[in-house]
């Protein structure tokens, strides 16, 4: 898709739209423990200039900023960057937070020591861009820090089903293909000088069960805000009532409606009364298709090589 044509600027102002929608804070809040996760496999440290995309409400570059490092996050959707201001001024920690595209970031050529994006950058609709992006302004003998949704996971099956009501652009790549270490690798290219991927298992706890889950997700994930209203009214709220899945005479939307309701409670643990409300993942993975509580990521860490002061490529041991 050309960038330079309306389709496209309408697709960006859409994808900016749908991340504004709800309150991705709220959501954010369960993750937070995995953002300082990410940063902790990392080498960042006091003094380290940290760039994060795609940075949200916080979750990657505050931790950074405990560790003593300096710290920008650019985000597209303002409301998140405010909620992430916020956050920093309460634990009176120096972070610069500003609005900004993982296509076209507002730095100049190698600034940062490590540019991280968790869960971020790979939903912008170019992926070469965003490589080439994170990249420039990465210095060299720099770090990327990628952490990816991977398409066998819960969050790579909910997407598909989001997809459905909410098609994206066929001459788009799927966001979730940067959960493959071959199409990352492809993506990067010659730019990175050693590429290091290892699948982990996110472990979210939510205060309530399943069918509550769906609710808060439909009340405060963009995406999924979104898909929802492509639905009847009937079907925006049957969904609450799984018994309600067969039978009955249904026009072409209404199959719709079924599909999607299908999919929530196929991708959604179908938990006994007594689900826990703190996860025990040792025992309860056994006992009940927990998918949804623990969800499967990529995280890649990306070398960027050297360079001599003529700015020749440097090879790395």
């Amino acid at each position: 898709m050309d960038a330079a044509s309306p389709q496209f600027r309408q697709l960006k102002s859409a994808l900016k739209s749908s991340w504004m929608a709800g309150d991705f804070g709220e959501v954010a809040k369960y993750t937070a423990k995995e953002g300082e996760a990410c940063v902790n496999r990392t080498k960042i440290s006091r003094g380290s200039r940290v760039l994060d995309v795609a940075c949200g409400t916080g979750n990657t570059a505050i931790p950074a900023a405990r560790l003593g490092a300096e710290v920008t996050g650019v985000d597209i959707a303002p409301n998140l960057l405010e909620q992430a201001a916020r956050r920093a001024k309460a634990e009176n920690l120096s972070v610069r937070f500003q609005e900004g595209d993982a296509e076209q970031l507002p730095f100049a050529d190698s600034e940062f020591d490590y540019v991280v994006t968790m869960y971020g950058a790979m939903f912008a609709p170019r992926p070469e861009r965003v490589a080439a992006e994170l990249t420039r302004v990465c210095k060299s003998g720099g770090t990327i820090v990628m952490a990816n949704w991977t398409p066998e996971g819960f969050v790579g099956k909910s997407f598909g089903v989001t997809a459905t009501f909410v098609p994206p652009p066929p001459d788009i790549p799927a966001p979730i293909l940067w959960g493959r270490e071959d199409v990352v690798r492809e993506r990067f290219g010659n730019a990175v000088s050693h590429i290091q991927s290892t699948r982990q298992k996110a472990l979210f706890e939510y205060p309530f069960p399943p069918e509550e889950m769906v609710e808060f997700f439909r009340q405060y994930f963009g995406p999924t805000k979104v898909a929802f209203s492509r639905l009847d009214p009937q079907g925006s709220h049957s969904w609450r009532r799984p018994s309600s899945l067969s039978g009955g005479n249904t026009t072409n939307r209404s199959t719709e409606t079924r599909r999607w309701k299908l999919s929530i409670w196929k991708f959604l643990p179908l938990a006994p009364s007594n689900f826990p409300r703190r996860s025990e993942v040792g025992f309860y993975l056994e006992a009940l298709p927990s998918e949804f509580l623990l969800r499967e990521f990529m995280l890649v860490i990306l070398s960027k090589p050297l360079a001599n002061p003529t700015g020749a490529i440097l090879p790395q041991g």
